[in-house]
C-alpha cells in the first residue's frame, strides 16, 4: 500500500479577501466629492428622521459616508484616525475625464489642485437663528 498523496483541498483565501473587502464598502472619493457640494451636504446633514438607520439618520459624517448613533460618537469619530485619513484623501482634486484624455496624449499635463476640506457638522437650531 502506497502513501496517500496530499492535495490542496482548499481554494486559498482569495474568496475570503473579496468577501471582507466588499462587506463594508463605502462611497468612493469621487462620490464623496459630489456629496460635499454645499447644497447636497446640507441635505445629507439635515435628513428626515429614519428609524432604519443608526441614530435615526441624525448624526452623519459627509466625508466618511457613515451614520452614528449619537452626538458623542460622531464627535469621537471626528477626532479619530480614519476620519483624518479620509479628510487628507479628499484634499486632492478628483480624477476627471479631461485628465484621462490628457494622460492618453490628448493635451498637456495639468497637476491636480489641492482642495481645502473642513469637517462639516450639523447646525443646531440656535446656530441657525444667529
Amino acid at each position: 500500500m502506497g502513501r496517500v498523496a496530499r492535495k490542496k483541498q482548499h481554494k486559498g483565501d482569495k474568496p475570503l479577501k473579496e468577501k471582507y473587502r466588499t462587506k463594508r464598502k463605502t462611497k468612493d472619493i469621487d462620490e464623496i466629492h459630489e456629496d460635499m457640494i454645499p447644497a447636497k451636504s446640507q441635505k445629507l446633514l439635515n435628513q428626515e428622521v429614519d428609524y432604519d438607520k443608526p441614530g435615526a439618520a441624525q448624526f452623519y459624517c459627509v466625508h466618511c459616508a457613515k451614520y452614528f448613533i449619537n452626538e458623542p460618537a460622531l464627535k469621537e469619530h471626528f477626532r479619530g484616525k480614519p476620519h483624518k485619513r479620509r479628510i487628507k484623501a479628499l484634499q486632492v482634486e478628483p480624477y476627471t475625464q479631461a485628465e484621462a484624455d490628457r494622460a492618453a496624449g490628448m493635451g498637456s499635463y495639468v497637476a491636480p489642485k489641492p482642495i481645502h476640506v473642513v469637517t462639516e457638522t450639523r447646525k443646531t437650531k440656535m446656530e441657525e437663528d444667529t
